[in-house]
């Protein structure tokens, strides 16, 4: 149970420009490897030597059915079955440096899914417990991570919620889904001085934690805004926060506040890329804006959110934004524009349908934008892309609306 919206490509959204790099069939996987870890991995901020090797040698497409293959080493998310996805190699490789791993830790995962996160883990820690709470998943999860001989991760089937206590106290948890608040036995199955990594919150709007267990007690650490899958089990059961998929909304689309004064990344937005949120004496609404700004072609710069939308109960949406450029260049792939992008998303998570609003160019003063989208029947939940998306220049985002414009 991964994150599943991808930082810097989605499945026609942000192809990554690794689709592009020529590949030789008999070594192309490991050549990928190198090209993905490089371009983004570390190009992005990660700086653990030991987990860039990790991320090197991994093999992600051994966990993927045949037909992803040849997408295994785009930064992107996949569906891997159930409803669930193998989470984008940054945000694995994010984690796992936030994590800190040590070669005598014991490691407790959360969400299993496809095996990945706990291979990258494997060559780095003592030992990994991992469980996942859906069936055939765990059960292929184990499969695979036996048939690739990773000795020292041991796996079951469960309800992460509870732990595992019969290997307690952890030096370290990972959890790779969403609660809605930290889950009790987690906290007490972490030992003192250890770390947890958990996104938390509600189900469209979490945040990416790092706690530290000092003197019996957590101390937080907000490391980015995220989005991955809910938890499910004992912890879906408790669950205050329930979205309403009929009135599919934005959260901070005027960009007041941020998660860090001193990175200025907003809050509610996901896997920002070259971008921060600026104070703007010209806002057109509030005293901030989202800037972008991009020097080298082909570079994604973006933000991302994503929302809940029943394409059975909301047939269009109304999007509203003002836009701001100077000096906009688009790439030299078709799709590397500045713009805003929609992709809905069906119950499976598998694409149903997108759009592409504007394609910025030159510079301009503010102006304000409106756009009409119909909504695919098959959709259930929608992700929002802004920015240059491989275009240069600077462009900034201020005032996002989001409502729906008719309903059955």
């Amino acid at each position: 149970m991964n994150a599943w919206v991808q930082r810097t490509g989605w499945c026609g959204l942000l192809l990554c420009l690794l689709a592009t790099t020529p590949l030789f069939a008999a070594d192309k996987y490991a050549r990928q490897r190198e090209e993905m870890v490089r371009r983004y991995v570390a190009a992005e901020g990660v700086r653990n030597a030991r987990v860039l090797s990790a991320m090197r040698a991994t093999r992600r497409h051994e966990f993927l059915p045949n037909d992803l293959h040849d997408r295994a080493y785009f930064d992107m998310a996949l569906p891997i079955g159930h409803g669930q996805t193998i989470s984008p190699p940054y945000i694995v490789a994010f984690m796992t440096e936030q994590l800190n791993p040590q070669p005598d830790d014991r490691v407790l995962e959360i969400g299993t899914g496809s095996g990945y996160q706990a291979a990258v883990l494997s060559p780095l820690v003592k030992d990994v417990y991992s469980i996942e709470i859906v069936e055939p998943l765990g059960l292929r999860a184990a499969e695979t991570l036996k048939r690739l001989d990773y000795q020292n991760v041991h796996t079951k089937v469960g309800d992460g919620y509870l732990g595992w206590p019969e290997h307690a106290p952890f030096n370290k948890i990972i959890v790779t889904c969403s609660p809605e608040n930290i889950p009790k036995p987690l906290e007490e199955q972490l030992a003192e001085g250890g770390m947890l990594i958990i996104p938390v919150g509600e189900r469209f709007q979490q945040t990416l934690y790092r706690f530290t267990k000092v003197n019996g007690k957590l101390q937080r650490e907000a490391l980015q805004s995220t989005f991955f899958v809910p938890m499910t089990g004992e912890s879906e059961s408790q669950r205050q926060v329930l979205p309403d998929n009929s009135k599919p909304q934005l959260a901070h689309g005027g960009f007041e506040e941020v998660l860090d004064e001193t990175t200025a990344d907003p809050d509610g937005w996901y896997y920002v890329r070259e971008g921060h949120a600026v104070a703007a004496n010209n806002a057109p609404e509030g005293k901030r804006v989202m800037e972008f700004e991009n020097k080298v072609m082909g570079r994604s710069a973006h933000a991302l959110q994503s929302f809940g939308v029943d394409g059975q109960r909301v047939r269009q949406l109304k999007l509203g934004f003002h836009v701001d450029g100077q000096r906009i260049r688009p790439g030299r792939q078709k799709d590397q524009a500045a713009r805003v992008i929609l992709e809905f998303y069906g119950e499976d998570r598998g694409p149903v349908g997108n759009v592409a609003i504007g394609s910025y160019q030159g510079s301009f003063t503010w102006r304000h934008e409106e756009a009409i989208v119909d909504v695919p029947p098959g959709a259930r939940l929608a992700v929002i892309g802004i920015g240059l998306f491989g275009a240069t220049g600077t462009i900034r985002f201020d005032d996002i609306t989001l409502e729906s414009a008719t309903s059955p």
